[in-house]
Order: structure tokens, then sequence, then C-alpha cells
């Protein structure tokens, strides 16, 4: 069974999390394998400003084990200081729980198509990611998504006729193992998952529960038609033309502007609107992105647009 928590989201600015979620209240989890929360898994990849090969596995998953007593009575997680994984990642999703935080250092925009979520911009180009450098260490102050924050966890329906969510990771990481030296915290005492077990239960169950949250914002959001494709085009001095961005959606102002009644009411009490508001607001940050790319040498040879 799990207990309800708070959010999912968090600030992790100016320090790489090294794969630890937070502690606190956290819920029973069964010793040989372990379980979550019964809900869905809400979030998939979407390609932003870019276009990125489709895969069944949400971006930065290469593959998911699910984690049992059994096969990784030995296993730990060891911290680490890098990213690696992300030095060529430009966009997460990001929760509505993390909007207020995320919007003082990273622009939030929508996903195209019929089914957009909220991305998190780390970089306007494929492959170009502003806030960490070739290793992935975080460059200066910055926000980690809470989506980078779980890696190489995630909660996952092994049995399609069941609801039950289990805790799964990535194997491919190099932070999770049977590590010959000994290093890294114990997954498991005996058949008992440890504290920290429990504890990335409880943030993956947050990070479920947070993607619920998004996915009503979201359906609320082109409910009320809000939504309207961007475009941003920003031309260095110097070039002969601009760079032009595409390829995701943002809140309509005029739109916004001319609610009235009770639907400007039903947003301003269910919370849309300040979220909305950080959602604008960051919007500016992508100059900012580009004017970083532009410092790091990271822009495209010539000012092509990026679909």
């Amino acid at each position: 069974m799990a207990r309800k928590r708070a959010v999912a989201g968090g600030e992790s600015q100016g320090e790489w999390p090294a794969g630890l979620p937070p502690a606190g209240d956290v819920p029973i989890a069964c010793a040989d394998q372990i379980h979550g929360a019964r809900r869905r898994h809400t979030t998939e990849e979407f390609s932003i400003m870019a276009s990125a090969p489709q895969s069944s596995l949400p971006i930065l998953y290469s593959d998911l084990v699910p984690l049992n007593s059994q096969q990784h009575a030995d296993f730990r997680l060891r911290s680490v200081d890098a990213a690696p994984y992300l030095a060529q990642q430009h966009a997460v999703p990001l929760t509505v729980d993390e909007f207020v935080s995320a919007q003082r250092f990273l622009p939030i925009v929508f996903s195209s198509g019929e089914e957009p979520v909220p991305l998190a911009l780390m970089g306007l180009n494929e492959g170009v990611n502003t806030i960490v450098d070739e290793s992935g260490k975080l460059i200066g102050l910055n926000y980690v998504p809470a989506y980078v924050r779980r890696y190489p966890w995630m909660l996952a329906r092994l049995n399609p006729n069941s609801d039950e969510l289990s805790l799964c990771f990535d194997p491919a990481t190099d932070t999770v193992g049977a590590f010959e030296d000994g290093d890294g915290e114990r997954l498991f005492d005996g058949t008992e998952p440890t504290e920290l077990t429990k504890n990335i239960l409880g943030f993956c169950e947050q990070f479920e529960q947070a993607a619920a949250r998004t996915a009503q914002f979201m359906k609320d959001l082109k409910g009320f038609d809000l939504l309207m494709e961007g475009e941003v085009s920003i031309q260095p001095d110097g070039a002969d033309k601009p760079y032009v961005y595409r390829g995701f959606q943002m809140v309509n102002e005029e739109k916004l502007r001319d609610l009235r009644g009770d639907t400007l009411r039903k947003i301003n009490q269910n919370g849309m609107l300040p979220l909305i508001h950080a959602h604008l607001f960051s919007l500016q940050l992508i100059r900012e992105i580009f004017q970083q790319q532009l410092d790091q040498g990271k822009l495209p040879p010539v000012p092509l647009p990026a679909f």
C-alpha cells in the first residue's frame, strides 16, 4: 500500500542530486519486489524544437528491470557528481508542482501534438544542453527537474492486467549495481528494503502523483482552448538571418486576457492561473538560453530553423 505524499518537485539548485531522493514519510514496500502506488505512468517522450526518434520508453531510459531482493540482494546505489546521460538532452518533462521553482531558471513550454506535456528547456537545439557541461556536471546555479532526479528509477506496470506499479531501474546506469569495491549504500538489508530504497519508492510515487496533477492541468488548458503554436525568432549581432524556433506550444495571452466570469473564476480557484503565469514569465528565458548556447559555442553553424 502507499501513503499520500505532497509534491514530486523541489529545488535542487547549485548541486547535483546524485540520484538520492528526499527522505521523509515513506510507503510500505514488500521485500521481494518493490511496489508503488496504483497509478498510471503518464510521462512519455516528446520532441521540442527538434526531431528525434520516438521510443517505447521515456527519454533517458534504455531499458527497465524490476528491483527485487532475490536478484539484487547485493545491489547498492552510489553517489555521483555528474549526469553524462543529460549532456545531449535539450528538454525533459516537467510537473506542475515544479513550475514556480523552475521558471526562475528554465523556459517552460508545451510539446506539440494532441497530447501536449510541459517541458523544461535546457537548450534550443537537439543535442544541446546549457545547464551541464560535456561530462554532465552542473554549470553554476540551476534547477534540476524531478524527472532527471528520478533517473535511473521509475514505477512501471509489469502485468498489463494489473494496476500495480513496481519500482524499476535502468540497468544501463553506472550508479546501481553489486560493486566489487563496496561503494554506495545498500538497497536491501537481507530480504527487506533499506530506508534508502523506501525513500526512492516514495519519491517515485510523489512523481506519479504530480504527473496526475499535471495531466489534469493539461486537460483543463486544452479544454479552455488556451494553447497556441509557438515561434521564437532570434537574430544575433552579425547574422544575416534569424534563428527561428518552432515545434512547441504556449499559452495564448490574448485568449487568457479575454477570459471572463465563471471561466476566469475557475482557473483562479483551481490554481491554474499562477501556473500559467509561471509559464509565461519563463518564456523570456528562451533568449537567455540562446545566449548561453552562443557563449558556449553550441549554436548551429548557420541560422537554420530547428523543427
